[in-house]
C-alpha cells in the first residue's frame, strides 16, 4: 500500500501530527510519500519520496493534516488522479476533515484493514470569456460561442465559486442567467454558487441553507445583498449558470475554494458541474449526519 500525506507545514500541531503517523504507518509497512512542504519543513526529503502528481504511480489514498483549507488544499492536488483523502483535524470545525487527532491510530487502523467507505462529492468549474457579448446589459445566451477563454489559476472547485468585489467602499453587480434564461441581477457585496459540500462552508456563513453532501443541488447565496427580498436559491446540479459582473473600479474577484483572483468586468463566466469529483474516505461512525450533531451542536 502507498500513502500520500499532505499537511500544513506552517503550524507546529500539524507537524507533530505527521510525525506521529510516519511512525505508526511505518511499522505497518507502509511506503509513504510526503507533500514537498512537508519534507522541506521536516527535515525528511532523504527518507521520503515527494508526492508528484504528474507520476504515472498507484497512490491507494492521500491523508490530508489540517483543516478543511488543507483538505481543499489536498484536494486540488490529487483530484486529477482520482485519489481517496482522509482528512485528520488539527484545526478548527473540521467538516472535511473529520478524524479527530486522538482517534488517529484507530482510524488507519481500519483504513489499513480496508474497512472503509468512499463518498464522492461533486466540484464545479468555471470558464472566463473575454469580451461578452451583450443585449441590453445582459450577456446573450449564447454568448460564449467563438470567445476567447480567460486563463483562471485553478477553474475547479470542491466547496464554492465566489464572485465577490475587491474594495471596500461601493457594492458589485452580478446578473445572472440559468440556462439561458435571465434570473436576477444581484446588488450588493457578491455572490456565492455552491456545492453541497461546500453548503456548511462560506455558504452558510452568508446564510445559504445546509445541504447533505449527496444532494443534486447547487446553492446560490448573495452576500451582504442590497435587496431584502433576495433570498438563497437551491437549483438543479445539471443546470448552468452564465453571469455578468459589473463594479465601479471595473474589476472584480473570483475566488475558487479561497483561490482569488481578480477579474475586469468585462469577463463573462460560465459555471457547471464539473467532470471531475472528489473521493472522501468515511471510517466508522464518521459522516455527514454525524458531523452536523457534533460540529453545529444539533440536539444540544
Amino acid at each position: 500500500m502507498t500513502i500520500a500525506i499532505f499537511g500544513n507545514s506552517n503550524r507546529r500541531e500539524t507537524l507533530q501530527e505527521v510525525s506521529h503517523i510516519l511512525d505508526f504507518i511505518q511499522r505497518q509497512g507502509v511506503r509513504v510519500l510526503l507533500s514537498n512542504e512537508l519534507r522541506n519543513e521536516m527535515a525528511l526529503r532523504e527518507q521520503y519520496a515527494p508526492y508528484m502528481s504528474e507520476a504515472d504511480e498507484t497512490i491507494d489514498f492521500a491523508l490530508s493534516v489540517g483543516g478543511d483549507g488543507t483538505f481543499l488544499s489536498t484536494a486540488m492536488q490529487v483530484v486529477e488522479k482520482n485519489i481517496p483523502i482522509l482528512g485528520i483535524n488539527c484545526g478548527h470545525l473540521g467538516f472535511l476533515a473529520e478524524v479527530k487527532t486522538d482517534e488517529v491510530d484507530v482510524i488507519l487502523q481500519k483504513l489499513l484493514a480496508k474497512d472503509y467507505r468512499i463518498e464522492e462529492r461533486s466540484m464545479l468549474e468555471v470558464t472566463a470569456f473575454s469580451s461578452a457579448p451583450k443585449v441590453g446589459g445582459v450577456p446573450e445566451s449564447d454568448g460564449t460561442k467563438d470567445l476567447t477563454p480567460r486563463k483562471l489559476i485553478n477553474p475547479i472547485a470542491l466547496n464554492e465559486i465566489a464572485i465577490l468585489k475587491q474594495e471596500l467602499a461601493s457594492m458589485i453587480s452580478v446578473e445572472v442567467l440559468l440556462n439561458g434564461e435571465p434570473l436576477h441581477n444581484y446588488y450588493g457585496d457578491g455572490l456565492i454558487i455552491s456545492t453541497p459540500t461546500g453548503s456548511t462552508a462560506y455558504n452558510l456563513s452568508a446564510g445559504g441553507p445546509i445541504a447533505v453532501p449527496q444532494s443534486p443541488v447547487l446553492l446560490l447565496s448573495p452576500v451582504a445583498s442590497h435587496s431584502l427580498n433576495v433570498r438563497p436559491l437551491v437549483i438543479p446540479e445539471n443546470w448552468a449558470l452564465d453571469l455578468s459582473v459589473h463594479a465601479r473600479t471595473g474589476a472584480f474577484l473570483i475566488s475558487m475554494d479561497g483561490r482569488s483572483q481578480r477579474l475586469t468586468d468585462d469577463v463573462l463566466l460560465h459555471i457547471e458541474k464539473s467532470q471531475h469529483t472528489v473521493k472522501l474516505v468515511q471510517v466508522g461512525e464518521h459522516s455527514f449526519i454525524h458531523s452536523l450533531k457534533t460540529k453545529l451542536n444539533w440536539g444540544i
